[in-house]
C-alpha cells in the first residue's frame, strides 16, 4: 500500500488494507466503550462479534485493554451494558 507523506491513507487505486471480521468487531466494540455508546448498540456488536469468532473473554478484554487509553471511568460504564448484551446475570456478580 503506497502511501503519500501528507497522508497515512492509501492513494487512489492503491489496495486497501481490511481488518478481519473478528478484529474489526472487537475494535468497533472498543470504540462503542470509549464513547459512551448507548446500551442497546451493545446487543448488536456483541452479536457481531460471537457471530464473527470472538469468545466471551475477548469481547470483555477488550475492556481491560481500553482502560488506560479511555479511562477506568469509561470502561466501568460500559462493563454493565456488556455483561447485559452477553447475557450475564449482574445480581450473581454482587
Amino acid at each position: 500500500m503506497s502511501t503519500s507523506p501528507k497522508s497515512a491513507l492509501p492513494e487512489r487505486g492503491a489496495e486497501s488494507a481490511e481488518l478481519d471480521p473478528r478484529t474489526l468487531a472487537l475494535v468497533r466494540l472498543a470504540a462503542l466503550a470509549a464513547v459512551g455508546g448507548a446500551e442497546p448498540s451493545y446487543g448488536a456488536a456483541t452479536d457481531s462479534a460471537l457471530s464473527a469468532g470472538a469468545s466471551m473473554a475477548e469481547i470483555v478484554a477488550v475492556l481491560v485493554g481500553i482502560v488506560s487509553v479511555v479511562g477506568l471511568p469509561s470502561v466501568v460504564a460500559a462493563a454493565p451494558c456488556l455483561a447485559m448484551a452477553l447475557e450475564c446475570d449482574l445480581e450473581d456478580a454482587r
